[in-house]
């Protein structure tokens, strides 16, 4: 690594304690993050990618992604505020950076916020992503094997072509270069983006635009989005849809459902055409453990070949040691369909882990 890129966190968080020493009632810098480790044995499967044999391995951001980050909020008075965020991913087993290539590559951006909702500049999540977060069956756990997160938000599309800014051509769940629109009235959210491609040859090319809107009402949650992507020459597009629904009993019992569709032109005459599906219920067994089943669907349709896709059931398990600490075991079971997993890869996959998570 860079010694320019080695030492960024050491004046990072230098000027967040000198910010925070001189910081004024009106303003606010805050450190953040998570670190999570578990041990995992897969069968079938290396780590969370299919595979012909097994492994035992140890895995950074089971339950949730490893990350640091520092919020910053200053009162502008008249009910106006500056805010930004810079957020980076981390490989907690190697202590290394998530990213080689960008520093803060989960969040970074700065906007202006009030009563009318926030503006945002930057690295921002897509509107796909932020409406699978409160719906997802599993609560967002287990981003790497995830299908609300890799298939139905794009996290890891694995369509061979980048589109929008997203520097991937395996996911777009993250863009450069956006303006975001988030405001909330009478427990209506709206949210608007576009992130530009800046492309010089042509505008278009790159660009994304997105829209969402989501509700609350007491124990109800609804969640729906759209967004649209072009490529890195304005020749092929990417479409995405997500919507669901999630429920707070009484008791704190929780049932969550997730619908996503994609589709996409991954040549002139081809496409790729993908479906989620995921229900799950998340029970408290004891006021210290949580107990969490989910299972999802996933189909694929590809031109001029056989549809394929798979189902995955997981089982999640946390004890709470104390308000940021958690211990948990995981369980899933996935069954490739019309080879979806490639070629000498097992037809099923099973996989169990353990481990712990402390937020700071």
């Amino acid at each position: 690594m860079p010694t320019a890129l080695r030492s960024l966190p050491i004046a990072l968080g230098t000027l967040c304690a000198l910010a925070a020493g001189s910081a004024q009632a009106q303003s606010s810098v805050r450190l953040y993050g998570i670190v999570d480790l578990s041990v995992r044995r897969a069968n079938g499967l290396n780590e969370f990618a299919p595979s012909p044999t097994s492994a035992t391995v140890m895995s950074s951001g089971l339950n949730n992604t490893s990350r640091w980050g520092l919020r910053i909020q200053e009162d502008l008075g008249g009910g106006l505020s500056a805010q930004a965020q810079l957020e980076s991913g981390i490989n907690a087993k190697t202590g290394a950076p998530a990213s080689s290539t960008i520093y803060f590559d989960r969040q970074s951006w700065v906007g202006l916020g009030s009563a009318w909702g926030l503006v945002s500049l930057g690295r921002q999540t897509t509107l796909l992503a932020d409406a699978v977060s409160p719906i997802d069956p599993l609560g967002m756990r287990l981003a790497s094997f995830n299908p609300s997160i890799n298939t139905a938000a794009l996290s890891q599309h694995q369509l061979g072509v980048g589109f929008g800014a997203s520097g991937s051509a395996t996911g777009s769940y993250r863009l450069n270069n956006s303006i975001k629109y988030s405001g909330e009235f009478a427990g209506v959210s709206v949210k608007l983006m576009h992130s530009l491609g800046e492309v010089a040859t042509n505008s278009d090319a790159a660009n994304s635009t997105g829209v969402g809107l989501g509700y609350k009402l007491g124990a109800l949650q609804l969640s729906a989005a759209h967004q649209s992507f072009r490529n890195n020459d304005d020749t092929l597009g990417l479409r995405g849809v997500v919507l669901g629904a999630a429920w707070v009993f009484d008791g704190g019992a929780r049932l969550a459902g997730i619908y996503g569709r994609s589709r996409a032109e991954t040549s002139a005459t081809a496409r790729t055409a993908q479906r989620t599906l995921g229900l799950g219920a998340t029970v408290p067994a004891t006021g210290l453990v949580d107990v969490t089943l989910a299972h999802y669907r996933v189909a694929r349709e590809r031109s001029a070949r056989a549809g394929d896709g798979y189902g995955r059931t997981v089982a999640f398990a946390e004890y709470k040691l104390s308000k940021r600490s958690v211990a948990y075991a995981e369980a899933d079971h996935t069954r490739w369909q019309g080879g979806f997993q490639g070629a000498a890869n097992k037809q099923k996959a099973t996989g169990v882990s353990a481990g712990i998570r402390h937020s700071f």
